[in-house]
């Protein structure tokens, strides 16, 4: 793989509870590469977690200093380095792991909890177990105008509308919004300039997961690069009400990627065939990392429950899918996009 040439991207970092650890090794990996320059990131839920350590890391150390953010974030998360473990864990099945979880007294209180109660009604005692993680970000870094810009997505309650948070609008509570998930968690509320009014506004993925539009700018790079953790496709048919909400929320929150996906295509149609003078809209090019084998094998619950094992065969197999990514598809970038929508669409 020669790697000769600087190649300057962007992010578009997929929510999906703790399985975001999976983008963590996706991430990991990338920064590695000293000629890939990270120009954008626009983060939905766990996206927006890693986007966050990503940028706030990358102003404070460099490539390793975002390597270390993350590092500290999925630390923090629950997936503690337990080198000692490492010889047992390569012989764990995810899987079982996954499915054992779902099955333990822990998970069937949290899912029967959320199917019949509303987080409103746990009053003063209401706490989101991720605010004192996201209250430790460096929030002059986060929200910095220099290293890559970041934007975070959440939806409007009241609206049903996206709204994208960057820069200095960046704050403890939009990274909360942006994994808002209403069953579980109380809606999270933010002075919105625009209306002057206090918006209340729930999981990102609704209607952006993640947002691509805001990285259509022409001052960014061309190609953004996709880490999608919520799998696109399932060959079974789910059966228990735990499998079939989950493949409501996958379908759901796959929705608005598909929207805009549909739509890039749409435009490299119409510059291919001619119809639109070159240069009047983005040629936009699409790769994707992802691994639907694995996250089939996967049950909801270790999406909300972070378990170490769990954890850390995610971070290594994203590690290992951009590792497989860049060694086939660096000569790619910023020349021709490796997803191809047509077979996706047509």
């Amino acid at each position: 793989m020669a790697k000769s040439k600087s190649k300057s991207i962007n992010l578009a970092l997929q929510g999906g509870g703790a399985h975001g650890a999976y983008t963590w090794g996706v991430l990991d990996r990338l920064l590695e590469e000293d000629k890939l320059e990270i120009a954008a990131i626009s983060g939905t839920s766990a996206g927006a977690l890693n986007g966050a350590a990503v940028k706030s890391g990358l102003l404070d150390g460099g490539h390793q200093g975002a390597k270390d953010k993350l590092e500290w974030l999925w630390g923090e998360i629950g997936a503690a380095d337990h080198t000692y473990l490492d010889g047992w864990m390569s012989g764990v099945n995810i899987s079982s792991v996954s499915h054992a979880v779902q099955h333990s007294p822990m998970f069937m209180a949290i899912d029967a909890v959320s199917r019949i109660s509303s987080p409103y009604a746990y009053g003063p005692f209401y706490a989101h177990p991720l605010r004192n993680i996201v209250e430790q970000f460096s929030f002059d870094r986060v929200c910095a105008m220099d290293g890559p810009e970041l934007y975070i997505c959440a939806t409007n309650v009241r609206t049903g509308k996206i709204r994208i948070f960057s820069h200095d609008t960046i704050s403890t509570e939009s990274i909360l919004a942006s994994g808002c998930l209403p069953t579980i968690f109380q809606a999270v509320e933010i002075d919105d300039p625009a209306t002057g009014r206090l918006e209340s506004y729930w999981d990102g993925g609704y209607m952006g997961n993640p947002a691509l539009f805001p990285l259509f700018e022409p001052e960014l790079p061309d190609d953004i690069l996709i880490v999608n953790i919520n799998p696109l496709h399932r060959e079974n048919l789910p059966r228990s009400a735990q499998e079939i909400q989950n493949r409501i929320n996958e379908i759901s929150f796959n929705g608005s990627l598909f929207r805009e996906l549909r739509a890039i295509h749409f435009v490299r149609r119409l510059l291919s065939d001619g119809r639109i003078n070159p240069g009047t809209m983005k040629n936009v090019l699409i790769h994707m990392v992802a691994d639907d084998d694995l996250m089939n094998q996967l049950s909801v619950a270790t999406k909300l429950i972070p378990t170490p094992p769990v954890l850390r065969k995610l971070k290594q197999s994203g590690r290992d899918a951009a590792e497989t990514f860049l060694r086939n598809h660096w000569g790619d970038i910023n020349v021709n996009s490796t997803v191809d929508l047509r077979d996706m669409f047509d």
